[in-house]
């Protein structure tokens, strides 16, 4: 029996990854039925997350597909991961924020991140350039300003203020000093640099600050899990993602997801193979007695109260499977507590 899994939160966020031969609004349904399986299934969570001009993914506008989501839910909590603040104005994400509480209260989680667009040509349609991530900690001081009413422009904004949505920052690098200044739960990812996570999670603990927003610090851990029948079974859930990510390396662009045996098969360069074996490797990935014993490693490692999933792959069958499977290593294991 494994405390630490038992005693750990789960939570998935899913990318609203497009598929070859489907459409970017099947992506999005696709994203709300999933959630309706994560809250059945006993998940904690359900983040969306941001991403734009990226032929791979759906999903450019979080709030408006957490309100999507919430709406097609009933207990989960909803959320993105990540609003990425340098996009935005803050008042007009705390805004979007304070609508989405006072429709679904209670249940709102509010992940922000640090990033910009993916290529310069998204930056400039954004209006953004690389160094406006570097103005994130001025951004999030603000865009929580806007909730404690504390603004020095004496504007209030509705209904934001005086609601208390909980933030998240999503730690990738400097992310963790951040989050750790500003007294926030922390968002560290990916599982496949054990080390460097760690480094970033003992930054946060050391540097901490309690805040309003929370009295000591909470680490999510973030990554790919699957789960399947047989090994190979669940290293074929992670083939497309693979070979999409190394394309993306290759060719600067980020394609929609291919079926498994298709990617397998198709012709790769020698830089592009070795992207796309290494995007194979350090995943959380086998059987449940597998993914159970490197769940209860990581999370030991780590000290994380919480993990939230990342998989995508083209078979969304498989893919529900792979939660299902991992939900139920969970039940087993509090069950068994």
């Amino acid at each position: 029996m494994s405390s630490v899994i038992a005693s750990a939160r789960f939570s998935v966020l899913d990318r609203s990854r497009t598929r070859e031969g489907h459409t970017g609004a099947e992506a999005l349904r696709d994203t709300v039925l999933l959630a309706r399986e994560a809250e059945a299934l006993g998940y904690h969570r359900f983040w969306v997350s941001e991403h734009h001009g990226v032929p791979g993914v759906a999903g450019s506008a979080p709030t408006v597909l957490a309100a999507a989501v919430a709406g097609a839910t009933d207990r989960i909590r909803v959320g993105t991961g990540g609003v990425m603040l340098p996009n935005h104005r803050p008042l007009v994400v705390a805004e979007q924020f304070g609508v989405l509480e006072s429709l679904f209260p209670g249940r709102v989680d509010m992940g922000l991140g640090r990033s910009v667009g993916f290529t310069d040509g998204v930056r400039r349609a954004l209006g953004r350039g690389k160094d406006d991530a570097d103005d994130f900690a001025e951004q999030l001081e603000e865009l929580l300003g806007w909730f404690l009413g504390t603004s020095p422009t004496g504007v209030r904004a509705r209904p934001s203020d005086g609601l208390t949505v909980p933030p998240f920052v999503l730690a990738m690098g400097e992310g963790a000093d951040i989050a750790a200044r500003a007294g926030l739960p922390m968002v560290i990812g990916d599982l496949r640099d054990r080390e460097r996570m760690r480094r970033g999670i003992d930054r946060y603990r050391a540097r901490f600050r309690p805040s309003p927003w929370a009295p000591e610090p909470y680490v999510v851990v973030s990554g790919t899990i699957a789960v399947a029948g047989t090994p190979e079974a669940a290293r074929r859930l992670l083939i497309p993602e693979a070979w999409s990510m190394a394309y993306s390396r290759t060719h600067g662009t980020f394609p929609p997801l291919p079926p498994a045996e298709e990617a397998r098969a198709r012709a790769m360069t020698a830089k592009e193979r070795g992207f796309y074996e290494s995007g194979l490797t350090g995943h959380l990935a086998g059987t449940e007695e597998q993914v159970a014993q490197e769940l209860e490693t990581v999370l030991k490692e780590t000290g994380a109260q919480e993990v939230l999933v990342t998989t995508s792959t083209y078979d969304r069958v498989a893919l529900l499977d792979s939660y299902r499977r991992l939900a139920g290593i969970v039940q087993a294991e509090r069950s068994d507590g």
